[in-house]
């Protein structure tokens, strides 16, 4: 079983225990139905796999029919059809629209973050603060809004913050020690002043993150840079603030809220029995 069907598997159990009690109860073991999810704002669908496992592992002669094309802006409309057992469906419903309302809110977040910075020439990324056990879907949904992924974890990238940097013994020195450590591996810096980019440039980082600086901030940290490393953005900044920030020239602005904040995507999905 790959991650999605196991990811799919504890969310089932999560919501169906021992049984669903309703369905049971109401729903004939022989009745068929098809169901219509809908999409009822404007936005982009991501994760229609997940919501057809969700279907599958029910009913796997369940038939799941896509009609959207995930990480296109939409205004409205169908997104996807499934035939199969009533009871499995209704047991599934709020499975799989938790999976795609939550997937479809990160890319279209996403995609209302990058349509802001559009013509800057800075790129939108995401952070490591994710529902648990979500991190791959989510930086996925990211992708499909038009996103740019950071580092999946912390194995994958060296990013040195301020606390990293105290215990290490400045910022010059953690990216000293960090590089000894880990020749090759990507590597970026923490700065939260001009000092401490000279600090991070003088032991060669080339990938600097500016930690809360104002606009004005933004401006000369770039200018005083002058391309020695590419430059992100990063501290509170919201879709407000965004273009703001993303026109002051740096090449990257990450944004938290893209996975930490994504309102959920309205979608619907209405039952009809098959004879």
């Amino acid at each position: 079983m790959d991650a999605l069907q196991k990811l799919v598997a504890r969310a089932l159990g999560e919501d169906v225990g021992t049984g669903d009690v309703t369905t049971a109860a109401t729903v004939p073991e022989d009745a068929r139905a098809r169901a219509l999810i809908t999409q009822k704002a404007p936005g982009v669908i991501y994760g229609l796999d997940a919501a057809e496992a969700v279907f599958e592992q029910l009913d796997p002669d369940a038939a799941f029919e896509r009609l959207a094309r995930e990480g296109e802006w939409r205004e409205r409309g169908p997104v996807a059809q499934v035939d199969g057992s009533a009871r499995a469906l209704l047991t599934g419903e709020r499975t799989a629209l938790n999976f795609l309302q939550r997937l479809s809110g990160v890319a279209t977040l996403t995609a209302r973050c990058v349509h802001a910075i559009d013509g800057t020439g800075a790129r939108v990324l995401d952070t490591r603060k994710t529902t648990p056990g979500l991190r791959a879907l989510e930086k996925a949904a990211v992708a499909a809004g038009g996103g740019t992924n950071h580092r999946v974890g912390l194995y994958d990238e060296i990013l040195i913050k301020e606390n990293h940097a105290a215990l290490a013994g400045g910022v010059g020195e953690a990216v000293r020690k960090a590089t000894a450590h880990a020749p090759g591996m990507p590597l970026e810096v923490e700065c939260r002043s001009i000092a401490e980019v000279d600090e991070a440039l003088a032991a060669g980082a080339k990938r600097i993150l500016l930690d809360n600086m104002t606009t004005d901030e933004l401006r000369a940290a770039v200018r005083h840079v002058d391309g020695r490393a590419s430059l992100e953005a990063s501290g509170g900044i919201t879709i407000e603030t965004l273009r703001e920030v993303a026109s002051t020239g740096v090449q990257f602005v990450s944004v938290g809220a893209l996975t930490h904040s994504a309102p959920a995507l309205d979608l619907s999905l209405i039952l009809e029995q098959l004879k």
